[in-house]
């Protein structure tokens, strides 16, 4: 690789760190290191939102579905079943979330169970955030790793360190502002390659589309039913139901993207932010895959032995590779943005999310510098754990498509949540047995699908739907009054 590019995106690493220091400024306490004040705007929530969930497993593993032999544009159906969600969740659990204005998203289930549920909630959401960000931390890794040769786990740790340094003094105040910097760079990131392919080509964008066509790249929507399916590929009905299901779990059940929500000033602004995130992210979706079918045809026309490489390797090869010097370190640049904007959010809510939902019995009294000082201790303690995970999975040396991988962790314990809010919300409050007990017998039965190998996309549904009738019956077989007490004070 070219200095200049080295340079670039050293300079990008510590400008970033250094916007998040300075714009986290001016925190007193542990409602301001995880809410920012509750007063940040709609369109910076937005963007956050969408960054946070447009991690290097989108900008890298994304354009192999179109870039491998047999490629085509199905995963784009995931994305209209995230719009579906999203709408979802705006009117049926962001009035519930603005109910109390609490600081994690499972204190809500405490309202309706009582605080052990809260709490196993709190720990399904740790585990399932840690493993999946880690394998983003892993595939970001990769791709610094192909630029400059270094280690994986050196690598790890760059990209770690520098998203824990801002995360660790910004807070949440950091994070959305940082996230809104990432997304200019990672879809100007994105443009370029776009742009560097169609000008290169002989033909522009028509050959691109004539390839697509030729190849059978071009097709979008298969509505083959469920129980006929046998591809291994997104169906309009896994698309649909899968991904609307994933949203409602991810959007209005997991703390990652709630607390973003809960940051704004009403829930107005949260409702906009989520509402307008759907059509976006399918845009995004929408330029990722073509761009993998421009790499596609950029090989068959100038290099195709190419052709052979993996999915999740195809756009790094082209940007070390195909595009000058200067252009290289921009785009890897963004796709680092891509990766800190997922990797910072997370730790972030995770450390939230473990604070204020288990060990708040324990630091509630302590004064807000002492538990400013402990939030910050935790998310540079989450910042380490996943890096653990992505240099164990490393070691693994997994084959399987990442992508899927992180889609069906997510998945897994977000359908469960999703279960127990429908379960609040529909049948009231219940015992704290009976929802604990609904959540293990789901994540029995959603173990069961993954060793049955059922697509992740059908996790949330089955999860929840498991979780949801289990706990209805058991609160139909043993009706009486619930446990549901609040003594856990929320900050702020």
């Amino acid at each position: 690789m070219h200095a200049i590019d080295l340079w670039i995106i050293g300079g990008y690493l510590a400008a970033t760190a250094l916007f998040g220091i300075l714009v986290g400024r001016g925190q007193h306490n542990q409602a301001d290191y995880f809410l920012g004040g509750r007063e940040l705007p709609w369109f910076a929530l937005l963007l956050s939102i969408v960054a946070t969930e447009t991690s290097t497993v989108t900008f890298l593993s994304v354009p192999g579905f179109t870039f491998v032999e047999g490629g085509n544009f199905y995963f784009l159906q995931l994305a209209i079943g995230y719009i579906v969600g999203r709408l979802l969740v705006v009117a049926l659990l962001l009035p519930m979330h603005f109910a109390g204005r609490p600081v994690t998203a499972y204190a809500v289930l405490e309202q309706r169970f009582g605080i052990p549920t809260r709490q196993a909630a709190s720990i399904a959401f740790l585990i399932t955030r840690t493993v999946g960000d880690g394998l983003r931390l892993f595939l970001t890794a990769l791709a610094l790793q192909y630029a400059v040769g270094w280690s994986i786990e050196a690598c790890v740790l760059v990209i770690a360190g520098v998203t824990g340094l801002y995360s660790y003094y910004g807070g949440v105040k950091s994070v959305v502002w940082n996230d809104c910097l990432q997304f200019a760079i990672y879809i100007l990131g994105a443009i370029v390659i776009a742009v560097l392919i169609i000008q290169r080509l002989p033909g522009g964008v028509g050959q691109v589309v004539e390839f697509a066509q030729e190849t059978g790249r071009d097709r979008f929507l298969d509505f083959t039913l469920p129980w006929l399916e046998t591809s291994g590929h997104t169906t309009f009905w896994a698309g649909l139901f899968g991904g609307a299901f994933l949203s409602l779990a991810t959007h209005g059940a997991d703390q990652l993207i709630v607390q973003r929500y809960l940051c704004a000033k009403d829930q107005r602004s949260a409702a906009l932010a989520l509402a307008l995130s759907g059509p976006v992210v399918f845009l995004q979706f929408a330029l990722f895959l073509a761009i993998g079918l421009g790499v596609a045809c950029y090989f068959t026309e100038f290099d195709s032995a190419k052709l052979a490489l993996p999915g999740d390797e195809a756009l790094a090869s082209f940007v070390v590779n195909e595009v000058p010097p200067g252009l290289t370190g921009l785009i890897l640049a963004a796709v680092f943005a891509a990766a800190m904007s997922t990797l910072s959010s997370s730790v972030n809510s995770s450390a939230s999310s473990l604070l204020d939902d288990l060990l708040a019995p324990w630091v509630g009294h302590w004064s807000d510098k002492k538990s400013l000082f402990i939030a910050r201790l935790l998310t540079a303690a989450f910042t380490v754990a996943q890096a653990v995970v992505a240099i164990a999975f490393y070691r693994l040396a997994a084959q399987e498509h990442v992508v899927r991988q992180v889609l069906a962790i997510a998945g897994f314990a977000a359908g469960l949540l999703l279960g127990l809010y429908f379960l609040g919300m529909l049948v009231g409050r219940g015992k704290n047995w009976q929802a604990i007990t609904a959540l293990l017998v789901g994540a029995a039965v959603t173990t069961f699908a993954l060793y049955r190998q059922v697509d992740g996309l059908w996790f949330p549904v089955i999860g929840c739907g498991t979780t949801f009738l289990v706990g209805a019956t058991l609160t139909y077989l043993t009706p009486g009054p619930g446990t549901a007490t609040s003594t856990v004070k929320s900050p702020g």
